[in-house]
């Protein structure tokens, strides 16, 4: 974890015009190509979920402003940002999940598998362990959205949040609506579209 000097960052007046905010998040949605990152969970019988979460969440460690968290009013830059994913249950209840991030898919998939086990044999809300090393997202695959809102606690957050549509068809392409909050103290639009860019590079195998 690094401390970003605050007086020498050169977001340091954006930093401190956003933070003095109730509520500091922007939220956009992204339309992303999910054409050949499908074409590869069915051709190779992985999850689809686990396919672009795996591509989101190596696009992300690999955004830097994403990994920004702020702690007792201070910057830090975390080393590694893992996910806290709604995962559903049979009754329809869901619980949040904590799934270690990997560059390795196949061992991403089973810290996925782990995780949806434990909530299925659990009626926890939470899990076990949780820190600010993390993204908060959901899937929400029974219908499209344009735009989508996460509910905030009402404190100061920095964890940036995705919401994640039903795919549908547009010409050839199958297409899925991608939902991202972020606080704008840390995040500028800028970053979301280096974020942008290489999670379609990341579903494209490129």
């Amino acid at each position: 974890m690094k401390k970003i000097d605050l007086n020498s960052w050169n977001r340091k007046q954006h930093y401190h015009h956003f933070n003095a905010l109730s509520n500091p998040y922007f939220a956009v949605t992204i339309p992303i190509d999910m054409s050949i990152a499908y074409k590869r969970a069915k051709d190779h019988n992985y999850s689809f979920f686990a396919v672009y979460l795996h591509a989101c969440m190596k696009a992300i460690n690999q955004t830097e402003n994403f990994k920004y968290r702020i702690i007792d009013n201070e910057v830090f830059e975390l080393e590694v940002i893992h996910t806290s994913a709604t995962m559903l249950r049979e009754d329809k209840t869901f619980g949040f999940s904590y799934i270690l991030f990997t560059n390795d898919f196949e061992q991403f998939n089973i810290n996925i598998k782990n995780e949806k086990e434990r909530i299925e044999n659990s009626s926890e809300l939470y899990p076990p362990v949780y820190d600010l090393n993390c993204i908060h997202c959901s899937a929400l695959p029974w219908f499209s959205f344009s735009s989508q809102k996460e509910p905030f606690s009402g404190l100061k957050e920095s964890i940036p949040k995705f919401g994640f549509s039903k795919t549908y068809n547009e010409g050839s392409k199958l297409i899925m609506n991608v939902s991202i909050s972020v606080n704008h103290a840390l995040v500028d639009g800028y970053h979301v579209a280096q974020f942008a860019d290489k999670f379609q590079q990341y579903l494209n195998f490129e």
